[in-house]
């Protein structure tokens, strides 16, 4: 309790004093509240989904599973079973051939059941890409590019199985005699350059798009 006989100048000086800090503050940035920090200011691009726009690529799919078609009627109607015919000598000739199985003519000598096997994996496939080609980011083009070539050369191929149990190749990549190459189609033509553009992406595309923007 004050003592009476103080004066008011001495009461005055008896009362605490506020200290001021002046100790260094951490930085912030200036976004209209000085609490926000910058950290939060990094922000992860959000991802916009092909949607209905994956029509597109499906439309290119379709391409490729015609142009896969026609060239193969082509061939069976124009050639004759193993007689090559020279387009490029001495590397490349149209051959027709027979692939009972799968790449390379994996499986192709047993019993018969690897028609079905093969036909379900590519129809398996096939409504993945379907599907993902939905899901791809829309910017991805490169990704849904090789997606739709895939999807379309894996529907021709399949197409060859439910029809007529083999896969129908004409493309003979060879040098003389000396070295030859699997015969192919065009189906083939188009799940090894999709799957390469895919490798591409994966490698070179796809952690760009994830970087987050300042």
């Amino acid at each position: 309790m004050p003592n009476p006989t103080d004066s008011p100048e001495s009461q005055h000086d008896q009362q605490p004093q506020v200290k001021v800090d002046h100790s260094p503050k951490p930085a912030h940035a200036t976004t209209g509240s000085s609490t926000t920090p910058r950290s939060r200011l990094t922000k992860t691009p959000k991802m916009v989904a092909n949607g209905s726009r994956a029509f597109v690529w499906y439309i290119l799919a379709l391409v490729i599973v015609i142009i896969d078609q026609w060239t193969k009627w082509l061939a069976e109607t124009k050639l004759t079973f193993h007689d090559p015919v020279p387009v490029i000598e001495p590397f490349l000739n149209w051959t027709l051939a027979y692939n009972y199985g799968a790449a390379f003519s994996f499986l192709a000598d047993a019993g018969g059941w690897q028609k079905w096997f093969f036909s379900g994996l590519a129809l398996l496939m096939s409504l993945f890409l379907i599907i993902y080609l939905i899901k791809a980011p829309r910017k991805a083009t490169l990704l849904s590019f090789g997606l739709a070539l895939v999807l379309g050369g894996a529907v021709g191929n399949l197409i060859d199985r439910l029809l007529h149990g083999h896969v129908i190749d004409f493309i003979h990549v060879h040098y003389a005699d000396v070295w030859h190459y699997p015969i192919f189609n065009i189906a083939d033509i188009g799940i090894s350059i999709g799957v390469l553009l895919i490798v591409i992406d994966m490698l070179f595309l796809e952690k760009k798009r994830e970087m987050p923007r300042s």
